[in-house]
């Protein structure tokens, strides 16, 4: 027996199960309800074959199954003794519209695959592993992201279930008719004492390992994000006859506006965003009475941000004084900063360390993650994969398979490092 990590027995990263994980995220991204691109929400048929699809492979991984109260599908295998606490493994399988293959799959499938490793190797780990296929990261179905991992941290809240998606079904209406009982959502509760921590797997979403010519990173923190539907309110009137000493242009204010998003926040390192504007009344030569639009803002740390969005607000109504205009600000969301577990950071920096780079890259996520919901439950760390040209959320979301095989030996690497700093010696296979 040893108490040092020593290495993973696979001498060399495994490129045929990275061909496999590849070959899976495909088959993933053929369970789509659009024929044209790729979509897969919360609750929807497409869910449930996913979620059927994805119990097969951890069924063959040698994991127990089942899919919890809130539509999250689970895998457990036992660690040296039945009923021990669980690392916790894993992402989600929900998408955006027009989704690339990657976001979120590529970490459940690194996950499954994982387990399936420590399964074959015969590893006695001091604890068990679970991996979970979260249902809903992105909130494109009803507009309210981290529905899965937040009922599986137990911060479910109630006023949820009268969300609704553009069809004007609830979010109570969809669990019943996927079949699942609201009644019963607080089956997908977990308790902190029966995990030791969760691990996800990631793609970095962004160009900083591709610009340093590396393939995988530690993450520090993800960052908190708040986001806001915007609304500046003037007065309507004919683009001929108005002159502009009269004008209530809602649309310029709303312009000047979005010019200020980008400069407040260059001057304050955080990451401001109008993803989406609408004029009304929306006549080519009518002055817009009103414009409803967006913003997402988020940065490494809350005060930052909370900073910047405090002038943000304060131009928005100088801006609305000046032009005679009505601004007005309503939070949709809000997610603070979440540090990563030092610990666990160490765990996921001696992975890599064992594919043979010595000095990994360490940074923070500026996308949100599963993570932020589950570190209510247990201390998080994540790992970053690179991905070409930073795409995400897109068709041309891409990641080489020699990057999948080196995420396979950290992830697993790291999850043997968690068992070493536990206290319990591991004996790895040869």
């Amino acid at each position: 027996m040893t108490n040092t990590l020593t290495g993973s027995h696979h001498s060399t990263p495994s490129m045929e199960e990275a061909e496999l994980i590849l070959e899976r995220c495909n088959d993933l991204a053929a369970i789509t309800s659009r024929p044209d691109t790729m979509e897969r929400v919360h609750l929807s048929p497409e869910h449930a074959a996913a979620n059927a699809q994805v119990a097969e492979w951890m069924r063959e991984a040698g994991l127990s199954t089942w899919q919890d109260a809130a539509g999250n599908q689970c895998g457990r295998l036992e660690g040296s003794e039945p009923g021990l606490p669980a690392l916790l493994l894993g992402s989600h399988i929900d998408t955006v519209p027009d989704a690339g293959r990657y976001d979120g799959m590529l970490g459940v499938l690194l996950a499954i695959q994982v387990a399936d490793r420590i399964q074959r190797s015969g590893i006695p780990l001091p604890f068990a592993l679970e991996v979970v296929a979260f249902s809903d990261e992105e909130g494109t179905r009803f507009g309210m992201a981290l529905l899965g991992s937040r009922a599986l941290s137990g911060t479910w809240k109630k006023e949820w279930w009268d969300l609704t998606d553009k069809d004007g079904i609830t979010l109570a209406e969809a669990f019943t008719d996927f079949g699942l009982d609201p009644a019963r959502l607080p089956g997908a509760f977990r308790r902190p004492e029966n995990y030791v921590g969760y691990l996800e797997a990631h793609i970095e979403q962004g160009p900083y390992l591709e610009d340093a010519g590396r393939q995988l990173a530690v993450v520090t923190s993800i960052a908190g994000a708040r986001r806001f539907n915007l609304t500046m309110t003037g007065h309507a009137g004919h683009a001929g006859g108005t002159p502009y000493d009269r004008r209530r242009d809602a649309l310029v204010g709303a312009s000047e506006l979005v010019i200020e998003v980008e400069r407040l926040s260059k001057e304050y390192g955080v990451i401001g965003t109008v993803g989406r504007l609408q004029a009304f009344p929306g006549g080519v030569n009518v002055i817009p009475g009103r414009v409803e639009f967006s913003l997402d803002l988020r940065a490494e740390f809350d005060a930052d941000r909370d900073d910047c969005l405090r002038l943000l607000m304060n131009t928005a109504n100088e801006i609305a004084a000046r032009r005679n205009l009505v601004f007005a600000a309503k939070e949709i969301y809000r997610a603070d900063a979440t540090l990563c577990d030092p610990q666990l950071q160490l765990a996921i920096t001696a992975g890599i360390q064992l594919t043979g780079d010595t000095e990994p890259m360490a940074f923070w996520s500026r996308a949100g993650h599963d993570g932020m919901a589950v570190a209510d439950l247990t201390r998080i760390a994540m790992l970053f994969i690179r991905c070409r040209g930073g795409v995400s959320h897109h068709p041309d979301e891409h990641v080489k398979k020699k990057d999948v095989a080196a995420a396979l030996d950290a992830f697993e690497n790291a999850v043997l490092a968690v068992a070493v700093t536990s206290g319990t010696p591991v004996r790895l296979a040869p």
